[in-house]
């Protein structure tokens, strides 16, 4: 007698970010339950599946971003959860990435190349490209600069066609002030303002850089230059989105408040990977800090590389970067401690090595004094892992 759970994954299979969570989804299967899985082939937007009406389940895991997909899953009457930022059936469980922390990501990159110009491409038809408008926009402005903001119509617009759609690319791009540092809402969105670059012979990263949003590899690699990209965790954001639905499928009562799973971090790449800072002396320190931040530099070293007093580096660089030359080298050295616990099973005693702490207790301080939670708090919190 088969007695599995009938899961239902009502989650398209043509982007990176929604294989990403499939991946997620599958990690929970092989670590937890088997779950007989009913997977359509679908693209993003397509009509719910013909047999979904008459199907037999037990839950249902569903990117809710059409009222088609709505009215199925409310008229199925399962354990439903959301893992779309649509928020179409607002009462049922959300799980999905925090478009608050991406945009801040992009905008924290492009304002620490230099940047005093921005821009934001984005395609309204989707929830989480406003959210990642509003943010993006909201972290310029608290740096005093302002951002012109660019929203493409919709792809199910009738008035939508891509020769439309590039000329007023190609006018939004003319007006912008250069050097100016553009995020764009996902990585399909960035390789279409990079072909418009190349086609108005607009010199990338060097007048115009460009992020984007999902860090689909191979999309990335294949645009001209290499595209910078923002990585959602989609996995984990399937994991949870799993863990979850099992809940419900128990009995367990859930609330529908949103569970917001953090980034990755940012893949820099030659789309963005420019300093575009007038002062020479520190655009060399800046570059010597990234270069050499996990080598266990102190500001000391950056000295020798500038021709300046330590109050005249420590001044100026606060002025453009709104930080110390110190407050930059422990920033770097925590992004990658950050990214070694989550992407590595390396002891914490090896990643200090790596990053250039003398001993693994100042790096445990030094990291709950920029994070908030201990490195252990923060892998287990992020990976479940110990």
């Amino acid at each position: 007698m088969n007695d599995r759970r009938a899961v239902a994954l009502l989650i398209e299979t043509s982007n990176a970010y929604a294989r990403g969570l499939l991946e997620g989804i599958v990690e929970w299967i092989r670590q937890h339950d088997a779950w007989s899985i009913y997977l359509p082939e679908q693209m993003r937007g397509a009509e719910p599946p013909n047999w979904l009406s008459r199907w037999k389940g037990d839950g249902i895991i569903a990117r809710i971003e059409t009222q088609a997909i709505a009215a199925a899953v409310r008229k199925r009457r399962l354990p439903v959860v959301d893992v779309s930022a649509a928020r179409l059936v607002p009462e049922i469980p959300w799980v999905e990435t925090n478009d608050q922390s991406i945009a801040e990501l992009a905008a924290e990159h492009l304002l620490d190349r230099g940047f005093q110009h921005f821009g934001f491409c984005g395609d309204p038809g989707f929830q989480w490209s406003t959210l990642r408008e509003t943010h993006f926009v909201e972290a310029i402005q608290r740096s005093k600069l302002s951002c012109s903001v660019h929203r493409s119509i919709a792809q199910y617009d009738p008035r939508y066609s891509w020769n439309r759609e590039k000329q007023r690319l190609i006018k939004w791009l003319k007006k912008l002030p250069r050097p100016v540092g553009i995020m764009c809402c996902y990585d399909v969105k960035a390789q279409q303002l990079l072909d418009v670059c190349r086609e108005l012979d607009v010199a990338v990263p060097e007048e115009v850089a460009v992020v984007g949003v999902d860090n689909d590899h191979l999309l990335c690699e294949l645009s001209d230059p290499p595209l910078s990209s923002v990585a959602p965790d989609a996995r984990q954001t399937g994991y949870e989105a799993a863990e979850l639905l099992n809940r419900m499928m128990s009995g367990d009562c859930v609330d529908s408040d949103p569970r917001f799973i953090e980034p990755l971090g940012i893949e820099i790449r030659q789309s963005s990977d420019v300093l575009a800072i007038e002062d020479h002396e520190i655009a060399a320190a800046v570059r010597f800090i990234r270069e050499n931040a996990t080598s266990g530099i102190q500001v000391a070293d950056v000295l020798k590389e500038v021709p300046l007093s330590r109050r005249a580096l420590e001044g100026r660089f606060v002025k453009i970067l709104c930080r110390t030359p110190h407050q930059e080298i422990m920033r770097l050295r925590i992004d990658r401690v950050k990214r070694l616990l989550l992407e590595t099973d390396r002891t914490l005693s090896e990643i200090a090595h790596a990053v250039g702490f003398d001993h693994v207790e100042y790096l445990s301080v030094a990291f709950k004094r920029e994070v908030g939670t201990t490195p252990k708090e923060f892998r287990k919190g992020r990976t479940g892992k110990k």
